[in-house]
């Protein structure tokens, strides 16, 4: 591990918030991403931190910032669903599926991205949030996710856990006879719990 890196760490095990503080505008991303972390750690990560991590050229930085933006119900992560790199959104994905309650225009991306991203790892997250969440208007994009690729079945099927209608029912149902033996599995999960 480069001495550097090691330094911003032991810096947020430490409590030394002046050092994690100085790593936030260091030249190398990966110490950004890692006083990132170590403020984090510190309980000394103030929203402005976090704006400027959202914003950050790095998407090891963004996708950091995604990953605590989960425990801050307050700040907007929404302009990070629509990042170029896949790794972020899917991040950004679950950390709204992490938060008690998530924006109405949240919600409406999150649908988007689950029936329309190119990316497999973006449908896979979003459609997991979006059972996380358990809002109803969620469910037709779970629902489509039951018939996508099968680690986004798979995901589609436990996120229909929260919702108790006939078209959920039936979607675990047809997912107890899926060709994938973990498809199957998780609907078999849900019909025991």
């Amino acid at each position: 591990m480069n001495e550097h890196w090691r330094d911003i760490v032991l810096a947020g095990h430490r409590g030394n918030v002046a050092a994690a503080r100085a790593g936030l505008t260091d030249d190398d991303p990966v110490v950004r991403e890692l006083a990132l972390g170590a403020l984090h750690r510190c309980n000394a990560l103030d929203d402005q931190d976090l704006a400027r991590a959202v914003a950050d050229a790095a998407a090891a930085v963004r996708r950091r910032a995604a990953t605590i933006g989960a425990t801050r119900s307050h700040f907007d992560l929404s302009m990070l669903l629509d990042d170029p790199d896949p790794t972020v959104v899917e991040q950004t994905a679950w950390s709204y599926g992490e938060r008690e309650q998530v924006p109405d225009h949240v919600l409406l991306r999150l649908v988007q991205l689950a029936t329309q991203s190119q990316a497999p790892l973006v449908r896979e997250a979003s459609v997991a949030a979006l059972g996380a969440i358990g809002d109803e208007r969620g469910l037709p994009a779970i629902l489509q996710g039951c018939a996508d690729q099968p680690a986004i079945r798979r995901r589609a099927v436990l996120a229909l856990a929260p919702f108790d209608t006939d078209e959920a029912e039936a979607a675990i149902d047809h997912a107890l006879t899926d060709r994938d033996w973990q498809v199957r599995q998780a609907a078999e999960d849900l019909r025991r719990g």
